[in-house]
């Protein structure tokens, strides 16, 4: 586990920079990331992230369309690691006085109005999760009238998209429209690589922690700084993981590869990878 973090932070570095070189985005060859501990105790709250305008990440932030503030932004480890949805169970178990970032969702898809011509996303809340308590922490979202919701809750965005297809050809226009609204919505959409379709909606309304990146920029930040720990400072890394918070740093390490890899292999196929040997 100690010398994990250096193998996957460079199997990460390289698959970005295949990304960025496939997709044509230009980059400059720094890494883009650093990091530092802060003097107190040993404490992933005292583990500091600095994301920079050049270098790799900054290369991966473009092509996500994440702008980067100038000369640097910086989050704790901490933070960074609340904003990951494929750990976000063994975070709040770890943290259990946070609130809940991530919502799961079932079916979620993209639907329209012929008569009206707009469109807009909706998805279905699991039914333990189908309350109003639910849709009053997802800001922007509300209960879509149109179905029983008896059972379980269909909830709809409630911001649409220009969608005119006569003969089912979409006018430019509308197809347009689609895009900003595809790319506006899809930043709080997540999900964890598993057997099964697991979706899950990122929460805006909260305060403290929430950091407006994505599962891929946030895991390779997070790694990058386990990576120096694990190549510069063994020691200290070795009192993370017997610490407090040590069971979530392992989940992260042995998860993020699985998860990272996967969403890079995704963005540059334009395909949907699923695990083989399951029944869908």
């Amino acid at each position: 586990m100690l010398s994990k973090p250096l193998t996957s932070y460079y199997c990460f570095l390289n698959a970005t920079k295949a990304l960025l070189t496939f997709r044509k985005v230009q980059y400059n060859l720094q890494h883009g990331v650093s990091g530092e501990s802060i003097a107190g105790r040993v404490n992933i709250q005292n583990e500091r992230i600095s994301i920079h305008p050049r270098g790799v990440l900054s290369g991966l932030s473009s092509y996500l369309r994440e702008s980067i503030t100038a000369p640097k932004e910086s989050y704790t480890l901490k933070d960074v690691l609340y904003n990951l949805e494929y750990i976000h169970r063994a975070y709040n178990m770890t943290y259990s006085n946070q609130p809940e970032l991530y919502i799961p969702v079932e079916d979620i898809r993209f639907v329209h109005d012929k008569e009206r011509k707009i469109g807009w996303l909706e998805a279905v809340l699991e039914p333990h999760y189908s309350s109003q308590t639910t849709i009053t922490k997802l800001e922007g979202y509300s209960l879509d009238n149109y179905y029983s919701n008896s059972n379980f809750y269909v909830i709809r965005r409630n911001k649409t998209f220009i969608w005119e297809a006569p003969r089912n050809a979409p006018t430019a226009v509308s197809v347009e429209s689609f895009k900003r609204y595809y790319y506006k919505n899809r930043r709080n959409l997540r999900y964890i690589f598993s057997p099964n379709k697991l979706w899950y909606i990122k929460r805006s309304n909260l305060t403290n922690g929430l950091i407006n990146k994505s599962t891929l920029t946030l895991t390779f930040a997070a790694m990058h700084r386990l990576s120096e720990m694990s190549r510069y400072d063994p020691n200290t890394l070795d009192k993370h993981l017997s610490n407090s918070a040590g069971w979530l740093l392992s989940e992260f390490i042995t998860k993020s590869a699985y998860q990272f890899i996967d969403m890079i292999s995704s963005e540059i196929t334009g395909d949907d990878f699923r695990v083989t040997g399951f029944r869908t």
